[in-house]
């Protein structure tokens, strides 16, 4: 019986305080046809289940919410419910798988099972097909999402072999011993706090660059969280979603970068930023500054931590200049939009408030969360992420994935988010829409493909 870490737990929150919120991430990969059976598919995954222990255990929240779910042995685990199976219609284009994918992502996993689904879905274009990754965020993050490919997916044509089983599924807890251990926990958090002290304490030089650091951070961040300009890309939300993606070639994206400076995650957000200007332009809004504050996820991991399946991330919120119409300008402006990010040392600041979930009650933790989730927002308007992808070749039952494509939700206010994914020598953009505020929502992954475009033929015109 393992306990969610605090950033996990909040993003059990999140959905528990929003009817129209679920906060599964997910992720499309396309592989060259034909599709493997029904039967081949569920053996496959089920010789694979002792790799992904979580695979077999749900969450159970506490009684009295005394403190945080805790993920406990399924004992009536039936892989063949979290295995589902359907087909494109015709032509079995990206407009027919998207608009599946926006159906499934439109729906929120069963907290009475553990919190992940694939789709094996048939019928694409060009024999082809496709499966769709569903899992809950609290489960993992971007970078350890992206670690389970090692797992459910191989290096080489060749599957493996079936892995050992050995696990027996413990009995589910009784409400009365949940409660009992979380009372526990709760009486000892002074004690885990006196413990950190005493720990900064030891270090009083460090304490005090750290205190630096956290001031420097606050100031920015009361800055960047002011209100956004009103426009339609914030407002009400409803449950259900619309889904489509950008490609680009990594290696214009990188050619980019040398002509024009900055790094890759750089020029992607200065093309997401051109495709939010023409979606602005195209409902005939006139792009200003500090209309995108975007939320801007930052893996907090170590080398090495990769397959720990928790949530190890932080963020940042960058003013994305939507408001400067020259291409190279733009891109500028991103540059020095992160740069002062980082010199701000934000992230640390957001690292800093997340660990203090560990400290502190979590009955007040909860009741914050859900307070602030209950509250009209414009300071964030989007939320951008960017996860580096496998840059070897993988294979799905001996198929070769052609092509994977991320999701990431949508929550509160926030109509749009965009997740971007490197797998190959491909750049993928996954845009997520709320369904009855964006009808248009290809002007927006159009104006990103065009973004790069628009940056490459500037980088050529300053070689």
């Amino acid at each position: 019986m393992d306990r969610l870490s605090p950033l996990d737990a909040i993003f059990v929150d999140a959905e528990d305080q929003d009817p129209h919120t679920s906060m599964a991430i997910a992720s499309i990969s396309v592989f060259e046809g034909p599709a493997p059976s029904h039967e081949d598919f569920l053996a496959d995954v089920a010789g694979r289940l002792p790799l992904l222990p979580r695979y077999r255990q749900k969450l159970r929240t506490v009684p009295f919410r005394l403190g945080r779910p805790v993920w406990v042995d399924d004992p009536n685990f039936d892989l063949g419910y979290h295995i589902q199976r359907t087909a494109l219609p015709a032509p079995g284009g990206d407009t027919q798988l998207s608009e599946l994918m926006g159906r499934v992502m439109s729906q929120r996993l069963d907290r009475d099972h553990p919190l992940w689904e694939y789709w094996v879905a048939e019928g694409l274009a060009d024999g082809r097909w496709a499966l769709i990754f569903k899992i809950h965020h609290c489960m993992v993050d971007g970078v350890s999402g992206t670690d389970l490919y090692r797992l459910i997916f191989d290096s080489t044509p060749e599957p493996p072999p079936p892995a050992a089983d050995h696990r027996v599924a413990g009995a589910e807890p009784a409400a009365a011993r949940l409660a009992a251990r979380a009372a526990v926990d709760l009486a000892l958090t002074p004690v885990r706090g006196a413990a950190a002290l005493s720990g900064v304490l030891a270090d009083p030089g460090r304490a005090a660059r750290q205190v630096s650091d956290s001031v420097r951070a606050t100031a920015k961040l009361a800055t960047a969280l002011r209100p956004a300009p009103a426009s339609s890309l914030t407002g009400p939300i409803g449950s259900r979603r619309r889904y489509t993606w950008a490609r680009a070639s990594l290696k214009q994206v990188k050619a980019i970068k040398r002509e024009l400076g900055g790094t890759v995650n750089d020029v992607v957000l200065a093309a997401i930023t051109s495709g939010f200007r023409d979606l602005l332009l195209a409902r005939g809004e006139q792009p200003r500054p500090h209309t995108l504050p975007s939320l801007v996820p930052v893996s907090l991991r170590a080398p090495g931590e990769e397959s720990i399946y928790e949530n190890r991330v932080s963020a940042v919120v960058a003013s994305l200049p939507v408001h400067v119409a020259d291409p190279a300008g733009r891109l500028a402006a991103v540059r020095a939009e992160l740069s002062a990010l980082k010199d701000s040392r934000e992230v640390i600041l957001g690292a800093e408030l997340a660990s203090l979930g560990g400290y502190s009650p979590f009955p007040l933790i909860s009741r914050g969360i859900r307070a602030a989730f209950a509250l009209p927002q414009r300071e964030i308007v989007t939320v951008t992420t960017n996860v580096p992808g496998p840059r070897q070749p993988l294979y799905g039952l001996g198929r070769p994935m052609l092509e994977t494509i991320p999701y990431v939700p949508i929550a509160t206010t926030v109509r749009t988010g965009i997740s971007i994914f490197t797998y190959c020598d491909q750049v993928t953009f996954g845009v997520t829409g709320d369904f009855g505020t964006n009808p248009d929502l290809d002007v927006l992954a159009r104006g990103i493909e065009r973004g790069v475009r628009d940056l490459r033929q500037a980088s050529e015109h300053r070689s």
